[in-house]
């Protein structure tokens, strides 16, 4: 079995492959205060809930937006699975052709959504992909295959956890669509606001990279938590893929693997 960590701001999504068979996935919340050994307890108890053991895995790799935490998560690993992850960066072959001016700039898991969506959507069309982390990023891949450049807005979750702190007599509220956006209230006001507003900065964003672009037939391919939930609210969004990010951290590991495993 083969473990890809991706480490987030928000988040740390795990996921267990066996062959190119997905038998787990679960995300734990970002915490640079804890210690190898907490990671591993919690790791270990997540897999023992499916019955597996340290034992079954042969290798990992691990993306990180988290500087701070790449030892910690690397060392857990080696210390509780017995195995040198792989990670992702200077070194790496991805087969990604980069367009960026600073390719450097550019965020591990951006890379990796983008050679996901190639290897999994790929075929002689430009490609937009949309994640809906702690920043709503969009990343934009010619029809050759090529990441041309993106766009970094605000996060969703991390813009209404601004304005709560910052309006002392605001709720927190759950993110999901009220039924009209004539809102009679301070919650349904709140989660109009968040969703109905962000589901109009993505279908502008794509409206225009899809201009610029000067193409019609455009895949809009959408991650991240909050993906479902919006692209309920647009029209732009042509596939929803949770696990994109994970998939391409096992396509990675596959073209990289080598004198990294136990």
């Amino acid at each position: 079995m083969i473990l890809c960590i991706d480490i987030g701001n928000t988040n740390i999504k795990y996921a267990v492959f066996e062959g190119e068979e997905l038998k787990l996935s679960f995300r734990v919340a970002t915490d640079l205060k804890k210690t190898s050994d907490e990671y591993g307890a919690q790791l270990l108890g997540m897999l023992s809930s499916r019955e597996i053991t340290a034992k079954d895995f042969t290798g990992g790799i691990i993306s990180s937006v988290v500087p701070s935490l790449d030892y910690t998560v690397a060392h857990m690993l080696d210390l509780y699975l017995g195995v040198k992850p792989l990670e992702l960066g200077p070194g790496i072959r991805t087969g990604l052709k980069m367009r960026a001016e600073n390719p450097r700039e550019v965020g591990a898991d951006r890379v990796v959504n983008n050679v996901a969506a190639l290897k999994k959507y790929g075929g002689g069309r430009p490609i937009i992909v949309v994640d809906f982390g702690t920043a709503t990023t969009f990343n934009i891949l010619s029809a050759e295959g090529e990441f041309i450049g993106g766009v970094i807005a605000p996060g969703i979750k991390g813009s209404l956890d601004s304005l709560i702190s910052s309006a002392a007599k605001l709720p927190r509220v759950e993110i999901e669509a009220p039924k009209s956006v004539i809102a009679t209230n301070t919650v349904t006001n709140i989660q109009a606001g968040i969703v109905f507003g962000f589901a109009g900065l993505v279908e502008g964003i794509v409206r225009r990279i899809k201009r610029e672009l000067g193409a019609d037939d455009v895949l809009t391919v959408a991650t991240g938590g909050f993906s479902e939930t919006m692209s309920k609210q647009t029209r732009c969004i042509d596939v929803i893929d949770k696990t994109l990010t994970l998939d391409g951290l096992k396509y990675l590991y596959d073209l990289n693997a080598g004198g990294n495993t136990k």
